[in-house]
């Protein structure tokens, strides 16, 4: 794969054209008011207030733009490695408001990790969706734990190997860019920088604190 198809590097047209030919049925595109309605009402039922907000492989923008929608963050980065995408956006279409400062970077996640520096004030939350299963593991190494220090809580998809097998036999869809690991493998990794709250949020391990914690029932944690 050359290093315009690689998802750390963000990929040309080619991916946009074969993974998107049917955007309407995709997830995050078809269901994007779905997603973000799950996080509102998780984070409203712990009266977590969202008031910055980071989306980490922003692609075609719509869940990046619902989230933004519904949140109305005081400030928003959305960064997405593939020009090619990257050219179709608009921040005007992005900002809820006004006074809202919304920035969008044409940048792959590993280089933003390695040029965060302790200044850099945290997000109240981070998007990460159909991201991971882009990038090596060398770059999750790299990645990961510079996300924990940047946000307090992440919402996170990715699909599995066995999710990407369903892909091929129910849906016909066969991701040849997309690397496969096990559940029990990103939870490995995911594990060492982050607590997972429910089946898509995690709380950054960096920032959580059990006495200030909004997410009180730790019953749930694991």
């Amino acid at each position: 794969m050359s290093i315009e198809e690689n998802g750390a590097q963000g990929f040309s047209k080619k991916y946009w054209d074969t993974n998107y030919s049917k955007p309407k049925e995709m997830d995050g595109i078809a269901n994007a008011k779905e997603h973000v309605h799950y996080m509102d009402l998780s984070f409203r039922l712990d009266f977590i207030d969202i008031e910055s907000i980071i989306d980490f492989g922003f692609g075609t923008g719509h869940l990046f733009k619902e989230a933004l929608k519904q949140f109305i963050p005081y400030k928003a980065h959305g960064i997405e490695p593939s020009s090619y995408v990257f050219k179709k956006a608009n921040v005007e279409k992005f900002r809820p408001c006004a006074s809202a400062k919304v920035k969008l970077e044409n940048i792959d996640l590993k280089t933003w990790a390695l040029k965060q520096t302790s200044r850099t004030k945290a997000y109240d939350l981070g998007i990460c969706t159909s991201v991971l299963q882009y990038l090596t593991n060398e770059e999750l190494e790299v990645c990961l734990p510079v996300m924990a220090q940047k946000v307090k809580y992440l919402y996170l998809t990715v699909p599995t190997d066995k999710e990407l097998n369903a892909q091929i036999e129910d849906l016909e869809f066969h991701d040849t860019y997309a690397i496969r690991r096990s559940r029990s493998a990103y939870q490995k990794i995911l594990k060492k920088h982050f607590t997972f709250i429910s089946s898509r949020i995690l709380e950054s391990k960096v920032h959580f604190d059990e006495s200030s914690t909004s997410f009180t029932d730790l019953l749930y944690r694991f």
